[in-house]
């Protein structure tokens, strides 16, 4: 069979199933048509279904960080000292109370005396909790010098005037005192949280910058 042979037969094929031809191709292009319509929308829900994934996992991972942020808000510095078992500086939950921190610091020692501390007391953060010995007197053991005290407790009346507390004043109240400026009012509050506070006026001569002269100077102003 020659090409010419093979063109004319074509061309009389065409022309005679012409209409059938122009069915399939409608056919076809409607099929293509249909397959592209139903498949986008599976491509538009799939990216929804991305974009909502990513922001629950960020809500969730910015919760998880606010959650951390209040439970490190939530918590107190405590520094447990005299007779414990194990003294040491323990970090407590929000409002949790002197017996508590006692008992993180490994209890009470054999010759601890708490019938001076307050065991229901709440704890403050960077508080000094000083469980005295049997025999031994503290002005406050419960708090045994706290970071923040208020002014009344810090001060009592005399006759010559206010009176500032040892135990429990603040560095600003030591400081009204004549010759206790900042360094001074520092190894005041220092000395009290390392044993337990003043038992006596006299006993600010073992801090260090405190002679005889200078404590007879001021002892008038001085109260335990």
């Amino acid at each position: 069979m020659t090409v010419e042979k093979l063109v004319e037969q074509l061309q009389a094929l065409w022309e005679e199933h012409r209409s059938q031809i122009y069915v399939v191709i409608g056919l076809v292009l409607a099929v293509g048509f249909w397959w592209w319509h139903t498949h986008q929308p599976v491509t538009d829900a799939v990216g929804a279904t991305s974009q909502s994934s990513a922001y629950s996992a960020t809500s969730a991972v910015t919760s998880s960080l606010a959650t951390s942020t209040e439970n490190g808000s939530g918590r107190v510095w405590v520094d447990v000292k005299g007779a414990v078992n194990k003294p040491g500086v323990y970090h407590l939950k929000k409002g949790a109370r002197v017996q508590e921190a006692i008992a993180a610091a490994g209890s009470q020692t054999a010759l601890a005396d708490l019938n001076q501390v307050n065991l229901a007391k709440e704890l403050q953060d960077q508080q000094v909790v000083y469980v005295p010995a049997q025999g031994e007197k503290v002005a406050d053991a419960t708090t045994a010098t706290t970071g923040t005290t208020d002014a009344t407790s810090a001060t009592s009346q005399s006759g010559q005037g206010d009176s500032v507390n040892l135990n429990t004043a603040t560095k600003e109240q030591l400081q009204t005192i004549d010759g206790i400026g900042d360094k001074k009012a520092d190894k005041i509050i220092a000395y009290r949280q390392e044993h337990g506070g003043f038992k006596t006026v006299e006993d600010l001569k073992n801090v260090d910058g405190f002679g005889d002269k200078t404590v007879a100077k001021i002892k008038d102003r001085l109260a335990v």
